[in-house]
């Protein structure tokens, strides 16, 4: 198997368009060739490209940004003496003296299949702005770790952030290079996109479905952010993340976050209970641990918190069987109904949206927050919608894959 990036350093048909051009590339600590080799110290080393700038999404080219609203300064490379400029500080988006700096941008990043990452926000953005400034824009397709299933709600009109650029579902299963080559056509963007495809990439083989592992071909983990561990945290993320917009602990400050939550103040086997009445279909494919835990920062801090770890690490494990989505709002709407007057929903600016509250952002839309707070509303309402959002998803993307296997 070869990654975008690989098929562009071997393959100089591929490279030939680059010639003469003044090139870019937005990169992160994940952004590695087969080999280990960071992308820009390998496009640096490739005579036929002329790399002369840098851009970091949020977190960083580094990715030393431990949390949400940290923002990372334009800097200079210090080995290679070329400007990084950052999609996460002053701007969200490039500005005309950033554009200047280049004529192809390459991208890639790697992502983890889920709406809310900012990386997609990011990657809509740069198309849109290399639109409008007549540059071209190349992605440097890499694995979606979370695989081909689709789940969650479409972002409703109206609703949109830098956590929810368009009507996209939660785990929308495509990879980047798929994301745009839809969003292109979604926006009718005339712009210059041409998505270097991995070779020999599978979508759906077990045991990694969608990550390559446990074969020849298989790849390393590196964290796309600091808080995403674990190819387990990619697969409980996209349920897991709901849990931001909330007063309950998401992991941060343990070396799990995003797949163990909980609180102080919660009777976990209870909690399982009511789930298992409510929903028992919606815990399927998983393996469920009651754990204790103490964040040594960010939400209950040095507290003992009581909660659930989620495993997708084992050999049973069911891809597409397991509904992280579904398995969350499962496990809000059971405090709820254990404890009605629990003060379940954080208040506070999530990702630089003011006037709504962050499970709102986060979700796309108050639909969510109403069903859990709905003491009458019913897993059977959720789940009509969810089907209708997910079938109607997958009708208007199937045909952008590029990876059918």
């Amino acid at each position: 198997m070869k990654l975008g990036i690989d098929r562009l350093l071997t393959d100089s048909s591929i490279r030939k368009p680059l010639l003469g051009k003044k090139v870019a590339l937005l990169a992160h600590p994940a952004s590695l060739t087969n080999d280990f080799i960071p992308s820009i110290d390998a496009l640096m080393a490739c005579d036929d490209i002329n790399l002369v700038s840098c851009f970091g999404p949020q977190h960083g080219l580094r990715g030393d940004k431990q949390d949400n609203m940290v923002e990372t300064e334009n800097t200079v490379d210090s080995k290679h003496n070329i400007p990084v400029f950052s999609l996460y500080g002053e701007v969200r988006r490039p500005t005309q003296e950033m554009l200047d700096t280049f004529d192809v941008l390459l991208v890639d990043i790697q992502d983890v299949g889920c709406r809310i990452y900012t990386f997609i926000t990011t990657l809509c953005y740069l198309l849109e702005d290399c639109a409008k400034a007549g540059k071209a824009l190349w992605v440097l397709d890499r694995p979606n770790p979370a695989g081909r299933p689709i789940e969650g709600l479409t972002l409703e009109a109206g609703q949109e952030s830098f956590v929810g650029i368009a009507p996209i579902p939660m785990r929308h299963g495509m990879t980047l290079g798929e994301i745009a080559l839809w969003y292109k056509d979604y926006k009718q963007l005339d712009v210059a996109l041409n998505v270097v495809e991995m070779k020999d990439y599978s979508m759906q083989t077990a045991t990694g479905y969608g990550w390559p592992q446990g074969t020849d071909d298989a790849l390393c983990w590196v964290n796309p952010s600091p808080n995403i561990p674990t190819l387990n945290a990619v697969r409980t993320y996209p349920g897991t993340v709901l849990l931001e917009g909330t007063t309950l602990s998401e992991g941060r400050g343990t070396t799990r976050s995003l797949e163990m939550f909980g609180a102080p103040d919660l009777d976990i086997p209870a909690v399982l209970n009511k789930m298992q009445a409510l929903a028992p279909q919606w815990l399927q494919g998983v393996r469920i641990r009651e754990v204790w835990f103490e964040p040594t920062f960010h939400k209950h801090s040095a507290k003992l918190c009581a909660g659930i770890h989620l495993h997708t690490d084992y050999a049973d494990y069911d891809h597409q069987q397991f509904k992280p989505f579904r398995l969350l709002v499962l496990f809000l709407k059971s405090i709820r109904l254990l404890y009605p007057d629990y003060d379940l929903w954080r208040d506070f600016a999530y990702e630089y949206e003011e006037g709504r509250l962050a499970i709102d952002v986060i979700n796309g839309g108050s639909y969510l927050r109403q069903w859990v707070d709905d003491s009458d509303s019913t897993v059977e309402d959720l789940e009509t919608i969810l089907i209708h959002d997910e079938n109607k998803w997958f009708e208007q993307t199937c045909h952008y894959y590029l990876y059918n296997s």
